[in-house]
């Protein structure tokens, strides 16, 4: 029985959207698949995306970024958080190979916490990373003017240059200090178009539009309350976010995949994340975005998302106000969108197959 140990982080719901579609896609190809996953996402949101089996150990292997909220960036708090993380760090990379070598995987997938690469690599585990992004690119572009960030660097981008391959779904950002890349299509989650199973648990249905309000699992709550109301227009909310009123739909209660919500909307308004961003493209949503700024992946989703239908950008002050009725127009009279084709699981899930029935690990090992 094959082990796939399975380590992710969470920075938002975007890693583990790019992981589990290829742990199912594998988990399809070898049904013994025995399957461990270690992450702080809540079980409660891993079953909804996980459809094998799988062991949950709930633990956090790195913090990705300090955010004040799902859009902006605490440097200085990311810089003292990285210098603690480091504090003896040979010392913290044996302490993890300990604990992977009492689970002895087969191999590790890591989505992308580089502390689990390193312990992996010490401990003699195969390791494959895999995501859009990486944590040493971040931090050199946040932190990188900090004290000490140099040595720092140097640990992280060791950590995932260690790893067997970096599997880089599209869109992705470049990533020339890995040595070790190998691009992949899209990944993502398609969900169904349940349009009429939410209409009959809505009041008033004729002639709406429905917009999809999704910040991928980050804090950001917007003053919807005191948005103007738009004739014909149903917002899908958070129910975190606590606001009721008659345009309002809370989309937890819907008791439907999040995947199918957003399949079934007329658009989706979000901040710049992999995962709202792939899953709109590939079910073709039209889409708003609030910007996060100088945050380096932005300018490769979004320039990649335009090549798949609407993508527009909402000004902060514009949030405030709620005067979205433009822009929702806009969206809405665009052409009808192409769809990318979200291939990347399967070609994700086929190497790692690769690796763990043809004996590749032990050639990839020598």
């Amino acid at each position: 029985m094959p082990h796939l140990l399975v380590d992710i982080s969470f920075h938002g719901y975007g890693h583990l959207s790019q992981t589990a579609p290829v742990v199912n896609a594998l988990a399809r190809r070898i049904p013994e698949l025995r399957v461990t996953v270690r992450t702080a996402i809540p079980n409660t949101i891993l079953v909804q995306r996980f459809q094998c089996e799988f062991t949950h150990i709930p633990v956090a292997f790195d913090f990705g970024l300090v955010m004040a909220n799902a859009v902006d960036v605490l440097v200085d708090e990311s810089a003292a958080r990285y210098r603690d993380l480091h504090a003896d760090w040979d010392s913290k990379v044996q302490h993890e190979a300990g604990l992977m070598r009492q689970l002895a995987p087969d191999l590790l997938l890591a989505n992308i916490p580089y502390l689990s690469l390193a312990a992996a690599h010490v401990a003699g585990v195969p390791a494959v990373g895999l995501c859009s992004l990486n944590w040493a690119d971040l931090y050199r572009h946040y932190c990188g003017q900090h004290h000490s960030s140099q040595p720092i660097h140097a640990q992280v981008l060791a950590a995932y240059n260690s790893a067997l391959c970096f599997l880089q779904p599209q869109p992705s950002m470049p990533m020339p200090l890995l040595h070790n890349t190998r691009p992949i299509s899209p990944i993502a989650q398609i969900g169904q178009r349940r349009r009429e199973a939410i209409a009959a648990q809505l009041v008033e249905t004729d002639a709406e539009k429905w917009v999809l309000v999704a910040m991928g699992g980050m804090e950001f709550r917007l003053p919807m309350e005191r948005w103007p109301r738009f004739p014909g227009v149903r917002w899908l909310i958070p129910a975190a976010w606590n606001i009721v009123r008659e345009d309002f739909t809370v989309f937890e209660s819907l008791d439907l995949p999040f995947s199918d919500v957003l399949a079934s909307v007329d658009a989706v308004l979000t901040k710049p994340g992999y995962g709202t961003f792939a899953e709109a493209a590939c079910a073709g949503i039209p889409l708003l975005y609030v910007s996060r700024l100088d945050w380096p992946e932005e300018p490769y989703l979004v320039g990649w998302k335009q090549q798949y239908g609407a993508c527009l950008k909402v000004e902060r002050a514009t949030l405030e106000t709620g005067e979205l009725q433009p822009l929702l127009q806009q969206l809405w009279a665009s052409p009808p969108a192409t769809r990318p084709e979200p291939s990347g699981a399967e070609e994700a899930a086929r190497y790692l197959s690769d690796l763990l029935c043809n004996g590749d690990l032990l050639s990839n090992q020598a």
